[in-house]
């Protein structure tokens, strides 16, 4: 049994709740706090009892307000390449994983904390966050894909001039932008994303796993999207769920997916 220090984990439901729970540091992410959530996405890979996980941040102030600038500050030169390549790692992580994966946007998501809000598959933001990438003030840029996803979402005009000036931007800003799917009530966020949640848990597991893998494809450059799309198309009409998904429409049931 794995003991996490910095995150909080509560699985409910099939759904996996990861807190992100350092409050007294606004959630920043240190390197300790980027190892256990790589070891929870591991869990989330393997643990066939979890159909989907939230992400979120502890406190009603933030998700996460950025990496711990402490560790940054020791950067230097030679050691600065794998302090990014590990945060892209374990981001990339959430983004491949087969199982979906919504970020609770609960407050100020910046640097590091909107950089790990992109990698999920959805975000769901509370009327009073903020999201933005400030590296610049600090004489950085993003290093976990911040650059890559945020320009994916919002269009490269919008991406330049972000990452460009730190500027952090309002909730409802964020979802005119597509950089969120939805803002609600702070105290109804949590039920906002399990409402999304329990809809995808009612659709066939098979199928809204290839999903994230056909969309995924979609930015990959070594990678023809239409053909992943096909022979993801081809092994579905092959499994069971695709069986019972159309006799159930035939027979004007709700289908009963196992997975398969």
């Amino acid at each position: 049994m794995i003991t996490y220090e910095n995150l909080l984990l509560n699985l409910e439901n099939g759904i996996l709740t990861i807190t992100v729970n350092r409050a007294d540091k606004l959630n920043a992410l240190n390197s300790a706090t980027i190892s256990e959530i790589k070891q929870a996405i591991q869990q989330v890979y393997e643990d066939t009892a979890v159909k989907g996980v939230i992400i979120t941040g502890a406190g009603p102030k933030a998700f996460v307000a950025g990496a711990d600038i402490s560790e940054i500050a020791e950067l230097s030169e030679v050691n600065a390449r794998s302090f990014s390549e590990r945060g892209q790692e374990v981001f990339s992580m959430i983004e491949r994983c087969n199982k979906p994966v919504i970020a609770a946007i609960n407050g100020f998501a910046l640097g590091g904390g909107c950089e790990l809000a992109m990698a999920c598959h959805m975000r769901v933001a509370s009327d009073n966050a903020r999201l933005g990438l400030p590296e610049v003030s600090l004489g950085v840029l993003p290093g976990y894909g911040g650059t890559q996803r945020l320009t994916q979402l919002v269009g490269k005009g919008k991406a330049m001039e972000m990452a460009m000036t730190g500027d952090m931007i309002p909730a409802e800003e964020a979802k005119a932008l597509g950089l969120v799917n939805h803002v609600v009530p702070q105290e109804e966020l949590m039920s906002k994303c399990l409402q999304i949640m329990e809809k995808i848990r009612t659709k066939a597991p098979l199928a809204v796993g290839l999903v994230i893998d056909c969309v995924n494809a979609v930015f990959n450059k070594d990678e023809n999207g239409y053909q992943t799309e096909a022979n993801a198309f081809a092994r579905l009409c092959a499994s069971e769920d695709f069986v019972e998904g159309t006799n159930a429409f035939l027979e004007k049931r709700k289908p009963n997916f196992t997975g398969n």
